[in-house]
């Protein structure tokens, strides 16, 4: 009995899908796997996809070296990221709906100006944002990675492009309830842009998470280190001799992100899909 067409299409379809998802997961397979590995199994030839006798002294190493706090480190990434996406949402989500909503002379233009601060390189904002950190004594302090940057104009599109698929007819409803500008975006905008926040939510949090660049720049002090210039100071340090440390390490550091992405999956899904449906 021959299968019809649309099945095996679908059973094409699934195989296709289980062949690009182990593609995806091989690496974060490799890195585990090596992480239990000591120095002489992990550079044999041919190498060993999974080890038989797995070794946990790269973990012990990980957590016993006074110079490796990565509890530390980990805690200021996490608080930092939580605290920075908190100051975006707050500052860019009322920014959005005055361009999607609010009509006043010039809103086109501003909205076109403000998309062309995309195109400038960090590295033109490097040194006067670092000026204006030292000059409100926000070096080596956690206050230097939450405040810069936090009026994030990819923010401000992506909400005001979702904030303008709402219809116009709920906000007039509310309008003839007497409710103010601050009634609407509180009470009828926000509730109806749940996946939308959600997944810029996951996305700024992340970038933040991963930033490694100006936390380098700001912070040279051991204790206000984030996790990724903790991992880039170990690679200089582990890279070359003990390889199975700085591979426990970059497991430690992927494993709060595997949980935000399995937690918040199907939210960052629907908030991208409904968020590009924007046409205007």
């Amino acid at each position: 009995m021959t299968l019809p067409l649309f099945r095996i299409k679908n059973l094409s379809l699934y195989v296709f899908l289980a062949i690009l998802g182990l593609l995806v997961a091989m690496p974060l397979v490799l890195i585990l796997s090596q992480s239990l590995m000591d120095n002489t199994t992990l550079y044999t030839w041919p190498p060993q996809v999974v080890t038989l006798a797995p070794n946990f002294g790269s973990y012990q190493t990980l957590f016993s070296q006074p110079d490796l706090q990565l509890g530390r480190w980990l805690f200021n990434s996490l608080f930092a990221s939580a605290s920075y996406t908190v100051v975006v949402l707050t500052i860019c989500a009322p920014a959005a709906y005055a361009f999607s909503r609010l009509q006043f002379r010039g809103r086109n233009v501003l909205f076109f100006i403000l998309l062309a601060t995309i195109i400038i390189p960090s590295q033109v904002t490097l040194i006067p944002n670092y000026l204006l950190m030292r000059d409100l004594h926000f070096l080596n302090s956690i206050n230097a990675l939450i405040w810069p940057g936090a009026a994030n104009v990819f923010a401000v599109f992506l909400l005001r492009q979702f904030f303008m698929q709402i219809p116009q007819e709920l906000e007039e409803a509310a309008i003839l309830d007497g409710c103010s500008y601050f009634g609407r975006f509180w009470k009828i905008i926000l509730p109806l842009s749940s996946n939308a926040l959600t997944a810029l939510t996951i996305f700024v949090f992340l970038g933040h998470y991963n930033d490694l660049f100006w936390p380098l720049i700001v912070n040279s002090r051991v204790d206000m280190r984030t996790l990724p210039v903790g991992l880039a100071i170990l690679n200089s340090s582990y890279g070359g001799s003990e390889r199975p440390v700085l591979l426990a390490a970059a497991v430690f550091a992927t494993v709060p992100i595997l949980l935000v992405y399995s937690f918040f999956q199907r939210k960052i899904i629907q908030g991208v899909t409904l968020t590009g449906m924007a046409g205007r």
